[in-house]
């Protein structure tokens, strides 16, 4: 019960774990968890730190992911997340939701609600998912500018700048973009939307000692890899953002045309999580046990009687 019992949260702050287990090396795999429910599932499944996506929240939200939502509405999943799962989150930041300024309160905001790192991108508002077309660069220097604030505002958070300049400004121009906001303050680099296993390995042999990370999104312009195979193209973490979204949007879609169909769901009960497994998952029987070794009732005057 991370929440609750100070003895089971960890003592470093997520900004410090999230660096650990990006240096220790190997590759970070980061699952997306659009919600406290999907961030004790990953957990349970081994895995030591997770992704936010601000696709999956917009979605989750019945919105698409075009800059709409605000700091405060992202820094609420935050919270869940981290709260439910004690995990390090990398969170999708976005452009920053404004200039420097606004970037620095964004960093401010995250960093209290528990997040371990987060990146910016390099697009101008509304921005797009980086596997669509139509996207506007922001000028490098400003982008650079963002990650300098971003870098001077915060504690321990890890900080990751997005470039999507490889669509539009090809391989050279994405590398002197990367290479500006590593000088600027960033720890790692996300090449957004890389579209086959040569240009990754191109991407990582121009950017020496830099950790990079990989986007894994099904449907969009990279190919499906393996964590062991961007490792080896020389990348350092590995998210899947909205694969957690996609298997249950799809699942509620079957179970809402099912019971519409029937009238009934008993059709669904064997692709349902049964009551016992969803207790033991949120540790429903800890919470009642914590409760009850704190709590008990005292009678009036039973103290005055003894």
């Amino acid at each position: 019960m991370p929440y609750l019992i100070a003895s089971d949260y960890p003592n470093e702050t997520a900004g410090a774990r999230f660096r650990a287990l990006v240096e220790r090396g190997g590759i970070l795999r980061l699952p997306g968890a659009h919600n406290g429910m999907a961030a004790l599932q990953a957990r349970a499944a081994g895995f030591e730190a997770l992704y936010l996506s601000g696709a999956a929240m917009t979605a989750s939200m019945g919105l698409p992911d075009l800059g709409i939502i605000t700091v405060d509405e992202v820094a609420g999943f935050v919270r869940q997340i981290a709260r439910a799962s004690a995990l390090p989150v990398l969170v999708d930041g976005d452009t920053g939701y404004g200039e420097a300024l606004n970037v620095m309160h964004m960093v401010r905001t995250f960093e209290d609600a528990g997040a371990g790192a987060v990146h910016i991108e390099d697009q101008i508002l509304p921005k797009k998912c980086g596997h669509l077309n139509g996207k506007k660069l922001a000028d490098a220097r400003d982008m650079a500018a963002k990650v300098a604030a971003a870098a001077k505002a915060r504690r321990q958070l890890y900080l990751i700048a997005r470039t999507d300049a490889a669509a539009t400004e090809g391989l050279d121009g994405a590398v002197a973009r990367a290479k500006l906001y590593v000088e600027a303050g960033a720890d790692a680099i996300f090449p957004e939307a890389l579209g086959d296993a040569e240009t990754f390995r191109a991407f990582a042999a121009r950017l020496p000692g830099v950790p990079l990370l990989a986007n894994m999104t099904e449907f969009g312009r990279t190919p499906t890899f393996t964590a062991a195979e961007f490792e080896a193209m020389g990348y350092r973490m590995v998210i899947w953002p909205v694969s957690s979204l996609r298997v249950a949007a799809k699942a509620q879609e079957k179970l809402y045309a099912t019971l519409a169909r029937n009238g009934s769901t008993k059709a669904m009960l064997g692709e349902m999580q049964t009551r016992a497994e969803l207790y033991d998952l949120i540790g429903l029987a800890a919470f009642e046990a914590l409760d009850a070794s704190i709590v008990s009732t005292v009678l009036p005057g039973a103290a005055a009687a003894e």
